[in-house]
């Protein structure tokens, strides 16, 4: 893992606290053991939940809005490398 500075770390600390954030990763946890108990996903997989509409734009969290990708897919189109993918 790369060094990071404590100033570094503690930018990420205290934006992480912040209660917008820690509901958003509320919902994302909650809708990643939804799945799980579904059986949909595991522990490890290398799966991401993805919401269909993100709920910054007004998703939900329900299961219709819900699905499953690979994490490079999920996590690279903010990279300019793919966009969603049913």
């Amino acid at each position: 893992m790369a060094y990071r500075t404590p100033e570094a770390k503690a930018k990420d600390h205290a934006y992480n606290a912040r209660p917008v954030v820690k509901k958003r990763r509320a919902q994302q946890n909650a809708a990643r053991r939804e799945l799980m108990d579904e059986g949909v996903v595991r522990k490890g997989d290398g799966k991401d939940v993805a919401h269909k509409v993100a709920v910054s734009g007004g998703g939900s969290n329900a299961r219709s809005n819900l699905a499953v990708q690979d994490r490079s897919i999920n996590r690279g189109w903010r990279k300019g490398k793919r966009s969603y993918q049913p």
